[in-house]
């Protein structure tokens, strides 16, 4: 394989380049001590029994000659909540001074990593032991995280930036239309996005440092029946990266996957093809022609309120009568909410923008973002150079769907959020709700329609 560079921008302050980019790299390991309950299917009996593959933090710092900062930290787990990702970032600030808008927050989402207390706590019934291990775990990430960002900014030195896209095709649409609604399963007729982003940065002398790619499909090769530490593709994927490529960080960047699934799943195996397919096409881009980024380093970070559908108090007290334990326990959580005079009615939604000079930006959405989201993102803002735009960034609170996806109705905008504790479906304004906090954070960095 090829040597790899960054995905996400570098920066170099220095007159070589004429005041290019600087970059840093930096990494922790994550692995939870086992034992521990891995996260992402409620079908699981029991915590995880080994590591088959351990889970890292990765962080990436860039700087333009003025000074301007940004920090891409990416992890190896199913979501990371604002929570842990707003406690971290106000570390970052007092260490380093970078404000919010300047660090964001990846995960990776594979389903065979770690609970990340509280995301998805309805999906769990754990023990005084078990959630103590889960929570302590949760605080110790707020540490991890900054760390890894706060590292990267220490160890910034004169670097080069280029950016480039392939193309591979193991994900496939998993919204299925039956004569019972739809269904998880297999749509080959569904909206899909294939496209590989990849950002190098290189030493000034072209040695790789760190190859940033991203892709829009969940880390689900691995099922429920799966009991080990693993980063699923994504991590196979890395790890293919880093073995080829001695030194280097290479850091996966999970795109709008929410509706998007390995094709096909179910084994370590699969885990693998999938995770080497997707590095030979990284290598592959890698050894073509790239365009090399330039200064300045821009950033913009909005916080939204995304209306859920309406809902009344009595809707959840007839659901706590169910025979379904996770419906019972999400039950709870609202009429705890409406009894104290909180009703769930809006998400605090996240929305960040990062462009490095004309020729890259990064549009960075939360939850779990379904691709019709990057699919009209690329069509509206068209002129924006090399948009990527990716889910599960700066929280995972729960699937985020399009009007449409919400009209068809399913797993993603329906059955998904009792796992979440949430109320129900979102409101068919969010869709429009979110796109215009997107043009807004795209506007702040530069963007013109």
């Amino acid at each position: 394989m090829k040597k790899p560079s960054l995905f996400l921008g570098v920066l170099l302050a220095c007159p070589v380049f004429g005041g290019g980019f600087q970059a840093g790299v930096a990494r922790v390991d994550i692995t939870p001590n086992l034992p521990f309950w891995l996260t992402g299917y409620a079908s699981r009996s029991q915590p995880a029994t080994n590591v088959v593959q351990r889970i890292a933090a990765k962080g990436l710092a860039l700087e333009d000659p003025t000074g301007s900062r940004f920090v891409l930290v990416t992890a190896d787990l199913i979501g990371i909540p604002a929570t842990i990702c707003d406690a971290a970032a106000e570390r970052v600030e007092r260490i380093t001074g970078l404000k919010r808008s300047q660090v964001l927050f990846n995960a990776s989402h594979t389903h065979a990593g770690p609970v990340v207390w509280s995301n998805l706590q309805v999906m769990f019934d754990l023990n005084a032991a078990d959630q103590a291990r889960a929570e302590a775990y949760a605080r110790g990430l707020v540490t991890q995280l900054s760390d890894v960002a706060t590292q990267a900014v220490a160890r910034l030195a004169p670097a080069r930036v280029s950016f480039a896209e392939g193309e591979i095709g193991f994900a496939t649409n998993r919204r299925q239309f039956t004569g019972n609604g739809v269904r998880i399963g297999v749509n080959p007729a569904g909206p899909m996005d294939h496209t590989v982003p990849v950002l190098k940065v290189a030493s000034p002398e072209g040695g790789l440092q760190a190859v940033v790619f991203g892709y829009a499909c969940h880390n689900t090769t691995l099922g429920g029946d799966c009991y080990s530490v693993h980063g699923d593709y994504a991590g196979q994927a890395q790890a293919a990266l880093e073995t080829a490529h001695p030194g280097v960080n290479a850091m996966f960047l999970m795109l709008c996957g929410g509706d998007q699934n390995p094709h096909p799943r179910g084994t370590f195996a699969l885990a693998e093809e999938h995770g080497r397919a997707l590095a030979t096409e990284v290598d592959r881009v890698l050894d073509q022609p790239m365009r090399e980024l330039q200064p300045p380093v821009r950033t913009a970070f909005e916080t939204l309120s995304v209306d859920f559908a309406p809902h009344t108090r009595e809707t959840f007290a007839e659901e706590a009568q169910s025979n379904d334990v996770f419906r019972q326990r999400r039950a709870r959580m609202m009429l705890d909410a409406y009894d104290r005079g909180e009703p769930v009615q809006q998400l605090d939604y996240p929305v960040q923008a990062v462009r490095l000079g004309p020729d890259f930006t990064l549009l960075a959405l939360a939850g779990e973002v379904v691709v019709d989201y990057a699919l009209r993102a690329k069509r509206e803002f068209r002129g924006e150079g090399n948009l990527v735009v990716a889910g599960y960034c700066n929280d995972v609170a729960c699937y985020i769907s399009t009007a449409r996806v919400i009209r068809e109705g399913g797993y993603e905008p329906v059955s998904s959020m009792i796992y979440y504790g949430k109320p129900g479906p979102l409101a068919d304004t969010a869709e429009e709700t979110i796109m215009v906090g997107a043009r807004k954070v795209l506007a702040e960095v530069g963007w013109t329609p």
